[in-house]
């Protein structure tokens, strides 16, 4: 088999990749390990910042996104008890909308497949090889048993960290480890405010969020070594509780659907190119979820991608593709030092001494009352423009 990109992985990068490919009239296969079903279960993030919002109406597939997400135009800062609100539209005009990174995959496979596009669901064993010449392919196992050859001019590696393609880019990797990881839990019961909560507390930090008006999605900070056996959900709601207290606040309970614990790293792979193989997604970058910015990030490499190879197909440009690593970067590396700066202005750090939880106190009041401090939160946290 035979085309122009080779996509591995159907997550959010892999399945934009290729929806603007076929707008630009660029044939693609896309490879997936895990089956539709998995890939339209799996809840990951919930943000979307505005300009990838924008970047899906422009690409056609936001009929549903712009009737059942949740455009939100603030955030609150809860500390000292109280809630301290930003005001995102306000400060910069634009807004972010809650839609699951989920339903973000359904309507880009179901746009695919309406227009009779293929994707290749749990396929095995999958491996990029010439990436440094012309001629590049892959080879993997279909889901009937079969080997079988993808021959093509480029190979996109959507397919997280944990996928094969990063491994095949001799790349630098810088990685930080933080001391500390989320408890993840989806509840079935109406959010308890109508915007997110992020939580500095001295039990550690708590996250307020939702993904639907029935549905919540709640965090706590844990040990990273924490196992989720020792969490009961009477114990999750009680520390929920704990932490997300406030005056005339009321925690909103109901029956916990799914629950998980993460570790948080932030990890950044240079260049994002080798040869003919360009990673995109977590395949090149992975941020703690504080800032909300790893769904955003996939899909803005996306765009720069597909842009880049609009040229380069339609007109034989270069420029586009070589720039393709250095263009990312600048915005991957902006949004690790936004995500590392919320995560340690509002985690409890193990083995702080009193110095430095005063210091992060400072700087939340400093960020709550400050007009320009404000801005730069809410200027990031929306998302900054494309170009």
């Amino acid at each position: 088999m035979r085309t122009r990109v080779g996509i591995i992985g159907a997550g959010p990068a892999g399945l934009t990749l290729a929806h603007l490919l076929r707008l630009h009239g660029i044939d693609s296969v896309v490879l997936e390990a895990r089956s539709r079903e998995y890939v339209e279960r799996r809840v990951r993030a919930g943000v979307l910042e505005h300009p990838t919002v924008e970047l899906l109406r422009e690409a056609g597939v936001a009929e549903r996104l712009d009737r059942e997400g949740m455009p939100h135009h603030g955030l609150s800062l809860r500390f000292d008890g109280a809630d301290h609100r930003i005001a995102l539209t306000d400060l910069t005009g634009k807004s972010i909308t809650v839609y699951g990174q989920q339903e973000v995959v359904k309507d880009l496979i179901a746009a695919r497949l309406d227009a009779g596009e293929p994707i290749a669901f749990e396929v095995s064993d999958v491996r990029p090889h010439d990436v440094e010449t012309d001629r590049p392919y892959i080879t993997y196992v279909d889901a009937d048993g079969t080997r079988r050859r993808l021959d093509c001019e480029v190979i996109a590696g959507c397919d997280g960290s944990h996928g094969v393609s990063h491994t095949v880019a001799p790349s630098a990797t810088h990685a930080h480890d933080y001391p500390f990881a989320w408890l993840g839990v989806l509840a079935k019961a109406p959010p308890s405010h109508s915007e997110l909560i992020y939580t500095h507390h001295e039990r550690g930090f708590a996250l307020h969020s939702m993904r639907t008006p029935e549905i919540t999605r709640l965090y706590l900070q844990v040990p990273p070594e924490e196992r989720i056996e020792n969490w009961s959900d009477e114990r999750i709601w009680d520390e929920l509780g704990r932490r997300l207290t406030a005056d005339g606040f009321t925690l909103t309970t109901g029956p916990i659907l799914e629950k998980g614990i993460t570790t948080m790293r932030s990890v950044v792979t240079e260049p994002m190119r080798h040869g003919r193989l360009f990673l995109a997604g977590d395949a090149a970058h992975i941020v703690p979820p504080t800032g909300a910015k790893g769904m955003n990030l996939a899909i803005h490499d996306v765009s720069v991608l597909a842009e880049a190879l609009a040229r380069y197909f339609g007109e034989g440009r270069t420029d586009l593709l070589d720039a393709y690593s250095d263009t990312c970067l600048r915005r991957v590396w902006r949004a690790q030092h936004f995500s590392w700066w919320m995560t340690s202005m509002l985690h409890q750090a193990p083995g702080a001494d009193d110095f430095q939880r005063r210091l992060q106190l400072s700087q939340l009041r400093y960020t709550a009352t400050s007009t320009a401090a404000a801005t730069s939160l809410a200027e990031n946290y929306v998302g900054l423009p494309y170009k």
